[in-house]
C-alpha cells in the first residue's frame, strides 16, 4: 500500500493505492479492512468460500453533514491505467500504475486517469448522490 498525503497538510492523506497482492493479507475473519472507518468511503477486501451468504440487508439514509465531499475508488480488471494525483494546491504529486487487481482511493486531492492498453476495464466506486457538474468537480489548469 502506498499513501499519498498533502505538503501543504502533512497529515492530510489524499490518495491511496493497493496492489493486488496486497490483497491476500486478509485477516483471519477472511477480511481487509482497506479505508479507515471515519471516511465516508469505504472499501475491504472480502475471501469468500463458495455458498457464503449474508442476511438480506438494505442500508438506510444517515442523517447528512452540511458539507460532503465526494471519494472515489478505481479497481483495474483488465488493461492498465496511470493514475495522476494532485495535492491541495493542484500540484502533481504522484502518478502510479494500476495493473489487472490494483485500486486507487481518492480521499481528497485532483486527480485524473489515463487509460495505458486498449480494452481497459475499471470498476469506479464514488460516494453518492451526483447532483450534477456544478455541485461535484472543479477542474484543474494543467498549463
Amino acid at each position: 500500500m502506498k499513501k499519498y498525503y498533502s505538503s501543504i497538510k502533512p497529515k492530510k492523506l489524499l490518495h491511496i493505492v493497493y496492489k493486488k497482492e496486497e490483497f491476500k493479507k486478509i485477516n483471519e475473519n477472511n477480511r481487509l479492512d482497506i479505508i479507515e472507518e471515519k471516511q465516508f468511503l469505504q472499501l475491504s477486501a472480502l475471501k469468500l468460500d463458495k455458498n457464503k451468504t449474508f442476511k438480506p440487508h438494505y442500508h438506510i439514509w444517515k442523517p447528512g453533514e452540511e458539507k460532503v465531499i465526494a471519494q472515489e475508488s478505481w479497481v483495474v480488471i483488465e488493461g492498465k491505467v496511470k493514475c495522476s494525483f494532485y495535492d491541495l494546491d493542484e500540484k502533481l504529486i504522484a502518478q502510479p500504475i494500476l495493473h489487472p487487481g490494483d485500486c486507487s482511493i481518492t480521499l481528497e486531492g485532483g486527480h485524473t486517469y489515463t487509460i495505458l492498453e486498449k480494452n481497459t476495464l475499471v470498476f469506479e466506486f464514488k460516494t453518492g448522490p451526483y447532483k450534477g457538474l456544478k455541485f461535484d468537480k472543479k477542474f484543474i489548469n494543467e498549463n
